[in-house]
């Protein structure tokens, strides 16, 4: 034992400090602290001391001091402050604290961040692992940041009381429409992230503005509609109005990824509004002297003269029952049948038309309200919304504002003299007949109350046929109180699955 001892000594004599580390790296001790290491760098960084901090850094890059340069000029940043927040260990040679920072853009408002630094054991020694998404997360995979020069509205728009819009409220592209159309726009600047070729805006800087304008947007209104669609993954919007003037009280729009296209393919986007068309089928044949207990059939499937056969979605069977309950059921094929014994000599597409369908919109909403039924052979397909017959969210949400009101009203997003002013054509609003309101009102309560919504609601679900991808797009319209509104969910699949959640969200936050 004295032997091995008197050889260890000589050994760690020969070898020195360094020698020992190579051989036995765990038995020396780790300098320093992950905190201590990970304040010093934010420390450095405020103070613009890259050398410092590229000392706390485990293998930084050659070019470390000038992508910070190229990165503060290229952002026009004149200066920074960072604040540590909390460290996490991951593991005895692993940590990483989140930090929160603001940069102050020359000319322009502060734009904070947030980050993570991330802390290893290197050379018995805590560094930095440092990467591009220290400076901004959106640079992590090779991800690019730049400030742009933008047009941007000179007029600020706000709710109808007067105050902002809340955040994230997905009526951007109609506010940006709107706003350019109210005056001509100003230079702004933007902050936008880059990642495989695909833009997205983080901050948009612009002018005071020079006027402000107060839209027909409610903000609790608009807030319950954004927040019903977080989390839906298909492309999804809600349209609202108010029954009584046709004011537009919210849109939240996620029909497209992008927000920034300046798409308003709620308001002028028509598609096959399948099931959800039913009402309008239903309102014409109370008119022609059903009432909500007549009793119709219901069969797997129907075949119109002429033409190819009509199957309910799943093949399903109900024999006969009311016309309420086929309503309810979605029945495709008695609201078929009985569009072709009772609807023909185009009764189907006058009551389509007394509920908005072919009208030009205007009052500063442009566009048609969707297309009304057309051929007569065509009929029983466009009495189930599956034929020629097209509508947007803002159509449907106006159908049923009538139904709710008895009297259908162009939509506007803006007090109606400011109104008359963005728009040339004025139509007029088309009352509802009087024999078909307390059939139909009974009706859409009664599927309402049976789908366990909100007390007070009325509505109706319906859905498309599956498209090229297999999936059908999902509607629900309604109203509950002075809210009438639409529902879209594309690709949804069975409404009861996609649009009906949303609307019940929707309802429970108004």
């Amino acid at each position: 034992m004295k032997r091995l001892l008197v050889l260890l000594t000589v050994v760690l004599a020969v070898l020195g400090g360094a020698g020992v580390v190579a051989l036995y790296p765990r038995l020396m001790p780790v300098s320093g602290a992950p905190d201590e290491v990970a304040r010093a760098y934010l420390t450095a960084w405020r103070a613009g001391d890259l050398g410092a901090m590229r000392g706390l850094v485990a293998d930084p890059p050659a070019d470390f001091a000038e992508r910070h340069r190229r990165f503060d000029a290229g952002l026009r940043v004149a200066s920074l402050t960072v604040e540590a927040k909390t460290l996490t260990r991951d593991g005895e040679e692993a940590a990483r604290l989140a930090f929160k920072g603001t940069r102050q853009i020359r000319d322009l408002r502060p734009w904070p961040f947030a980050g993570t630094l991330r802390l290893a054991v290197h050379d018995r020694r805590w560094k930095v692992l440092w990467g591009p998404e220290v400076l901004h997360p959106a640079l992590r995979d090779g991800g690019s940041l730049r400030l742009t020069e933008i047009k941007v509205p000179s007029t600020e728009l706000l709710t109808r009381t007067g105050e902002a819009m809340p955040k994230d409220h997905a009526a951007e592209p109609y506010l940006a429409e709107l706003g350019g159309r109210l005056g001509a726009p100003v230079t702004g600047w933007a902050i936008e992230a880059e990642r495989a070729s695909q833009a997205r805006r983080l901050v948009t800087y612009q002018p005071a503005a020079k006027r402000k304008v107060r839209t027909t947007l409610s903000r609790p209104v608009q807030a319950a509609a954004a927040r019903a669609l977080d989390g839906v993954r298909q492309a999804a919007a809600i349209v609202a109005v108010r029954p009584g003037t046709g004011e537009v009280l919210a849109v939240a729009d996620r029909l497209e990824p992008d927000a920034r296209g300046g798409r308003r393919a709620a308001f002028e986007e028509a598609t096959q509004p399948g099931g959800a068309f039913q009402v309008v089928t239903a309102a014409a044949l109370l008119s022609a002297g059903l009432t909500p207990q007549s009793e119709v059939a219901c069969p797997r499937d129907f075949t119109p003269k002429g033409t190819r056969r009509i199957a309910n979605p799943g093949r399903t069977a109900h024999g006969t029952v009311s016309l309420a309950k086929a309503l309810a059921l979605s029945c495709d094929t008695a609201f078929a049948r009985q569009a072709v014994d009772r609807l023909g000599g185009g009764r189907l597409a006058a009551q389509a038309a007394a509920l908005g369908f072919g009208r030009r919109l205007g009052s500063g909403v442009r566009g048609t309200c969707g297309t009304p039924p057309g051929e007569a052979r065509r009929l029983p397909y466009d009495a189930i919304g599956h034929g020629t017959v097209r509508a947007t969210p803002l159509c449907m949400a106006l159908v049923a504002a009538a139904v709710r009101n008895g009297t259908w009203h162009p939509p506007r997003l803006t007090a109606a003299r400011t109104a008359r002013a963005l728009g040339k054509v004025r139509p007029k609003n088309v009352p509802v007949p009087r024999d078909v309101l307390s059939g139909l009102r009974a009706m859409l309560r009664a599927e309402a109350a049976q789908r366990r919504l909100a007390k007070g609601s009325a509505g109706h679900t319906g859905g498309t046929r599956p498209g090229p991808g297999g999936r059908a797009d999902a509607w629900f319209i309604g109203y509950r109180g002075d809210v009438a509104f639409a529902v879209l969910v594309k690709n949804g699949g069975p409404p009861r699955d996609s649009a009906l959640p949303i609307a019940a969200r929707f309802l429970r936050a108004l």
